[in-house]
């Protein structure tokens, strides 16, 4: 993977610029330790709409960070997964997977004392 000279400013906007689309960090979430069809994440996220899943399928792998394989096969069975540097998400996921657990958790405690 080549990576341009892309004129970030810091490196949490760099990183924001990768995973921070609409669906993009739970895309990746979902394909962490799977390889899925777009079927099967579209399921996983059914408030995302085609044109928008096809989208961030599109920008992750331009950006190397999933896999793209198109089986010649009739209906076409295509399948993504991570790539080897999408893997070194994972730290990152879990940390955004245990923060959100966290705040749910809380606002739920709070709205229940609040009533």
């Amino acid at each position: 993977m080549t990576k341009p000279c892309s004129g970030f400013t810091c490196p949490v906007e760099a990183t924001i610029s990768l995973i921070g689309g609409k669906y993009k960090a739970v895309i990746l979430w979902h394909l962490m330790n799977n390889t899925l069809r777009y079927s099967e994440l579209h399921r996983k996220m059914p408030k995302a709409t085609d044109k928008m899943l096809a989208q961030q399928l599109r920008e992750l792998e331009k950006d190397g960070l999933i896999n793209r394989v198109v089986y010649p096969v009739v209906p076409p069975k295509t399948e993504y997964s991570l790539t080897e540097y999408g893997k070194t998400l994972a730290p990152i996921l879990d940390a955004l997977c245990d923060w959100g657990e966290n705040y749910l958790s809380e606002t739920q405690n709070c709205k229940e004392n609040c009533q």
